[in-house]
């Protein structure tokens, strides 16, 4: 199995890295462009078979180790290969 797993700053936290992506996109000319917020995309290979064990996995690793949870939150999705 894979799981990809998607971390992102919860809301009211100030994301500076966003912040200057945005300020820098607007004066390259993309007006447009509104909040940015960075977040970090990580794919995992598991040799779990069955998706509640792939899933009990996922969380442990992302609470223990792969996510801040204090400031930052977490989705995943498992795919099945």
């Amino acid at each position: 199995m894979k799981a990809k797993i998607y971390i992102t700053l919860k809301n009211g936290i100030l994301d500076p890295q966003g912040r200057a992506i945005q300020q820098s996109l607007q004066t390259l000319g993309f007006g447009t462009v509104g909040e940015v917020r960075i977040g970090k995309f990580i794919e995992v290979d598991l040799s779990e078979t069955d998706t509640t064990s792939a899933e009990n996995t996922i969380k442990a690793m992302c609470e223990k180790l792969l996510a801040n949870t204090v400031i930052e939150e977490y989705q995943y999705e498992i795919l099945e290969t």
